[in-house]
């Protein structure tokens, strides 16, 4: 019986310990302010010319003074401590959201996969701004358990274009960067209309874009999780890559250079942007000023990604730079041309 209550005693202490140190681990995080000279200026709207805003993660307002449309619109970052209950869209969060980036109307909102940090939002953005909710099977189910109308919705599957104004969107094959919760290659999709609350895991992964947008001559590749399809951008040219960094500080420098042929290289993008590195968790700063902090040691290591991507920046002659929050910046200007 001594014996017994020892190992329980200890089996608790051992419990206590590890969930000591995750509380600890998700509160420590690198600094992100070492960086700041790497963002990118801010650029007044100017009509006929393309002009990005970065809004966290990967929601990414493209706006050439004609035609607005957006990538994902995640604005209601519901807390870790949400992620053991039932989570919905913030539509007070979503609004704000918006508003801060001075959105009233949206030609598409276009999520680049499913999961809820990317998808979850997307159908209230395009109710309030009269959007195209524009995506996979999985993410239409999503439209239709807010309660959208066919109409109001489009599907797309690999190869397929959109045009928007001048804009010419092409959706690739893509994949989610390898995690504890996606193995990068196995896909599961939302197979039946998804009606918030529900669980995180709800929202299921369903189809990874490589995002092609090409205007005015110009080409961005929008690459919003930090995996890749062996090939799959064999002849796909992209002045500029907005290249998916999440966890990416966790992988081994085998997966790093990978992933830096497959997406960089392979486009030949002279400009490389990083999105997807901050903590989802946490509310957007309130002004344009704040500095958005990166994901915990517990997930990712901004530092090493960031020191990797430098590395490799620098030997192949590419132009690292990160986007501002919220302010309007052109994704070319300054960049190296060969």
């Amino acid at each position: 019986m001594r014996l017994l209550r020892r190992a329980l005693g200890l089996l608790a202490l051992l419990i206590v310990s590890a969930a000591l140190f995750l509380v600890v681990q998700s509160h420590r995080r690198p600094a992100v302010t070492p960086y700041q000279a790497l963002l990118l200026p801010t650029a007044a709207p100017t009509p006929g010319e393309l002009r990005l805003r970065f809004a966290g993660v990967s929601s990414l307002l493209f706006d050439d003074g004609e035609t607005a449309w957006m990538t994902d619109g995640f604005f209601s970052r519901p807390s870790l401590a949400d992620m053991f209950g039932r989570i919905a869209p913030n539509e007070a969060r979503i609004d704000s959201g918006l508003k801060a980036l001075g959105v009233t109307q949206l030609a598409a909102v276009i999520p680049l996969h499913s999961h809820f940090d990317h998808a979850m939002d997307s159908p209230v953005v395009a109710r309030l701004t009269g959007a195209l909710l524009v995506g996979s099977a999985s993410t239409l189910n999503i439209g239709r358990g807010y309660g959208l109308a066919e109409a109001a919705m489009r599907e797309v599957k690999p190869g397929d274009s959109l045009q928007l104004g001048k804009f010419k969107l092409t959706f690739l094959k893509g994949r989610h960067s390898p995690t504890a919760w996606s193995d990068g290659i196995t896909r599961e999709d939302i197979e039946a209309p998804l009606t918030p609350p529900a669980p995180a895991s709800a929202w299921r992964e369903g189809e990874v874009w490589s995002l092609l947008v090409e205007h005015g001559g110009r080409t961005i590749l929008v690459q919003a999780s930090a995996g890749f399809v062996p090939g799959a951008l064999k002849g796909v040219a992209a002045d500029t890559v907005l290249l998916g960094v999440g966890t990416l500080g966790k992988k081994d420098a085998a997966y790093l250079d990978a992933y830096w042929a497959e997406v960089v290289q392979a486009s030949g993008a002279r400009r490389v942007i990083p999105i997807h590195w901050d903590d989802f968790w946490l509310p957007l700063p309130a002004d344009n000023d704040g500095v958005l902090a990166a994901l915990p040691y517990l997930i990712d290591d901004f530092g090493r990604t960031m020191s990797e991507l430098q590395t490799r920046a620098t030997r192949d002659g590419r132009d690292l730079r990160l986007p501002p929050l919220r302010r309007p910046f052109n994704p070319f200007v300054g960049a190296p041309t060969q």
